[in-house]
């Protein structure tokens, strides 16, 4: 199983070793952690029958349900049942950015193409609200990982970066960055966060089991409350990918995305 890739994979390996230990009683079955480093990487395990159970990004949900076989069934919330993260545009303060149109024929870092947060969202909003395409109003660069990107800005290698708040949130928390070294200059709607799913072709019962143990784990005292809580979460809830990912497939739309499985 892997989450993924927003940060450094190996940042997560202990964090889900209790979860997985779970897992493996609930199901019957040995787990093991299998850290990506891409989007696409993880796709292509699913749909080579090398991976059965995952967390796939926002962005990279679609075209793993078109290509991979994914079965989305769950995402993580807090409390509440409140769900989600925002798309932040982050500088630094001494960019000299003070606006989203100040980035115009400047530098801005991206994540990777299959990124909702660190591609999409943010191309769908600067086109159609502020008239500026990548590679024409400015110069776009791809770090690869939210946390590239987040720490490019705040060491200012990236004079501004498009960003999941939830893992802005996390790695601030951690002390990994400090808020005096990037300022927000905007914030999208609420966007859904990470899905949990399974490969489509395991036996019905097994897919059963899975789920119920995402559902039956108890995060009181575990690395994984640790960890997500820090981002407000703390309870695994259903989903559906028809219902929960419309708005980001309307998101794709509007960028002209295709699901292309060769």
């Amino acid at each position: 199983m892997p989450y993924t890739p927003v940060e450094d994979p190996g940042v997560y390996r202990e964090v889900w070793s209790e979860f997985l230990v779970h897992l493996s009683e609930e199901t019957g079955k040995k787990v093991q952690f299998f850290p990506v480093q891409s989007n696409a990487a993880q796709i292509e395990a699913m749909r080579a029958g090398r991976l059965h159970i995952a967390g796939f990004n926002t962005g990279s949900n679609p075209l793993a349900v078109a290509c991979g076989g994914f079965r989305s069934f769950t995402m993580m919330a807090a409390a509440d049942g409140s769900f989600g993260y925002e798309m932040e545009i982050i500088t630094h303060p001494d960019s000299g950015i003070e606006q989203v149109e100040d980035i115009r024929d400047g530098e801005m870092a991206f994540t990777s193409q299959t990124s909702n947060s660190g591609f999409k969202a943010p191309s769908a909003i600067l086109k159609a609200d502020y008239g500026m395409v990548p590679g024409e109003d400015f110069k776009p660069v791809f770090s690869g990982k939210h946390d590239n990107s987040i720490l490019g800005v705040a060491n200012q290698d990236y004079p501004a970066a498009a960003i999941a708040n939830s893992v802005l949130a996390r790695m601030l928390n951690r002390d990994v960055i400090s808020e005096d070294q990037i300022k927000s200059i905007y914030k999208s709607q609420t966007f859904p966060t990470t899905a949990y799913g399974l490969a489509h072709n395991l036996k019905p019962a097994l897919q059963q089991k899975i789920k119920d143990a995402f559902f039956s784990f108890d995060w009181e005292g575990t690395a994984l409350e640790e960890e997500f809580s820090k981002s407000g979460e703390g309870q695994f809830i259903p989903i559906t990918f028809k219902e929960h990912w419309e708005v980001i497939r309307k998101i794709d739309a509007a960028n002209g995305v295709q699901y292309n499985c060769e």
